[in-house]
């Protein structure tokens, strides 16, 4: 079982809270994702009603699936508690704050689950400060191997 990560997320938002959530999925979804077949490009989460939902996340074709086969950007549901719920549309509402998928992976029961989380968008100024900041720690692991 793999996980997939959205490793971008990092770079480009400034995350503050993190949620787990289900996903509503097909068969052929579940197996595509197993063998680690998603892509995070530009997807987001938006609610529709009280509901929340991903968009734009690439779940590729199952192989070895038939006529019924899933659509691969199709929208899909995410399952949290209404407490949960409340929360994160209450933040959204606020100036500057996105919801952002950051990693798909596989609960102990063997459930796909989706890492969100609440952020904000970072400035090109904090941009090159994370830069930097990940250069200097490469240069340190660096230098302790040597």
């Amino acid at each position: 079982m793999k996980e997939i990560s959205n490793r971008s997320a990092s770079y480009h938002y400034a995350i503050e809270q993190r949620f787990e959530a289900g996903m509503v999925l097909l068969g052929t979804e579940i197996k595509s994702l197993r063998d680690g077949r998603a892509s995070f490009n530009d997807s987001f989460c938006i609610f529709m009603g009280n509901e929340l939902f991903v968009r734009s996340l690439h779940i590729a074709e199952y192989s070895l699936g038939t006529s019924n086969n899933h659509e691969p950007l199709r929208d899909r549901k995410l399952l949290l508690t209404k407490k949960e719920l409340k929360k994160i549309s209450s933040k959204t509402k606020e100036k500057g704050y996105t919801i952002v998928p950051l990693r798909i992976f596989f609960s102990e029961s063997g459930y796909a689950k989706l890492e969100i989380a609440l952020a904000r968008g970072k400035k090109s100024y904090d941009k090159r400060d994370s830069i930097k900041a990940k250069d200097t720690e490469r240069e340190l692991k660096r230098s302790l191997k040597m």
